[in-house]
């Protein structure tokens, strides 16, 4: 067999520290973005792919279009709030609009365990066609493939999107600057403490619901307005610390956000007290952080607060400068400390 001079089998991921691929691998702290960084990314790497943005922006036909993809193996199928189905279209739409692209066309792909009642399916099939619906795209191809009893937790779904960007703005990391404001659209925490309640049978005097909703359309407002948008990342896997030690890192700037600004629910805070977790490290599937400069911040705040996925919109903090590339929260007793994002996945299959 003929091999080429320039492959070389040496994996760069550290295979004998994790001979094995474990679920923190998957969940949006170090180990998964050491595996992405490390093996995935540098095996496939190309212009397009470098910027690791939540979708690919590229040029054809003289327009820009973005692209993207994902896969939701949520446990339950159903949860307060939503299910697989509908998070399928959001997770997906959402990742178009945080490169500022308005959707156009999805795709979707099931991976069906046998023995998943026809019922079920039948309504996740419904609540996709809903979601797509009222978030103004259409699902144009897919496929279906069938596995056997045991070996697919009912369902997995894969869909990817594509969007045109109608805009000159490059929404990406490297564009963050100094005194930009950080700002987030709403509570955060909701969607991971959804599940995880539910999961666990937790009660509460009023029901933790879910806060998975497409974004597309608040972002679009913001650029239809000529908000100068630097940046945006949905906080979906490891929650705002992963987002904004991501972005910190590509921007290689300092990111400083306080706590008394950063908007939690008492019942999600009580939720991750009882489970011993950090609601900044919880996903959201209907929660964004955005960049914008610090002159724009009431104006962007504004547009946020009449659209309805993001009536509880503020900011949170700022970029304070170049001196490294890392996150500072000032907790709500006044002190200070790096917010460092999680080595592993604090709530399992949520997504």
């Amino acid at each position: 067999m003929h091999i080429p001079t320039d492959f070389n089998p040496a994996c760069p991921f550290p295979i004998q520290n994790y001979p094995n691929v474990l679920l923190a691998h998957g969940g949006g702290g170090k180990l998964m973005r050491d595996l992405l960084g490390k093996m995935i990314l540098p095996a496939f790497s190309n212009p397009l792919s470098r910027p690791q943005h939540d979708a690919s922006v590229f040029e054809l036909a003289d327009r820009r279009l973005a692209f993207t993809t994902d896969s939701y193996v949520v446990r339950p199928l159903f949860f307060p709030g939503g299910d697989v189905g509908s998070l399928a279209v959001h997770g997906t739409v959402n990742d178009l609009a945080m490169a500022g692209a308005r959707p156009l066309y999805l795709s979707a792909a099931f991976i069906i365990e046998e023995g998943l009642p026809m019922e079920t399916l039948w309504k996740l099939v419904c609540s996709m066609q809903q979601a797509a619906k009222a978030a103004n795209v259409q699902i144009i191809t897919g496929d279906t493939k069938v596995v056997d009893k045991g070996k697919g937790d009912g369902l997995f779904i894969n869909t990817a999107g594509i969007g045109v960007l109608e805009h000159s703005l490059t929404i990406a990391p490297q564009s963050v600057k100094p005194d930009d404001a950080i700002l987030v659209n709403g509570d955060l925490g909701r969607h991971g403490m959804a599940i995880m309640a539910m999961r666990e049978g937790l009660e509460f005097e009023s029901a933790i619901e879910s806060d998975s909703a497409p974004l597309a359309g608040a972002v679009l407002e913001l650029l239809r307005a000529g908000i100068e948008v630097h940046c945006l990342r949905d906080l979906t896997r490891g929650g705002l610390t992963s987002v904004l030690n991501e972005i910190a890192e590509a921007a290689e700037l300092t990111l400083s956000v306080e706590e008394t600004l950063i908007p939690v629910r008492e019942d999600v805070r009580a939720a991750c007290e009882i489970l011993g977790l950090d609601p900044l490290q919880v996903a959201c599937e209907g929660r964004f952080a955005a960049f914008v400069p610090a002159r724009e911040v009431d104006r962007a705040v504004d547009i946020l607060r009449k659209q309805s996925c993001c009536g509880g919109a503020c900011r949170i903090g700022q970029v304070t400068g170049r001196s490294d590339a890392k996150v500072l929260l000032k907790s709500m007793v006044g002190a200070q400390r790096i917010l460092d994002m999680s080595s592993g996945e604090q709530l399992p299959r949520i997504c």
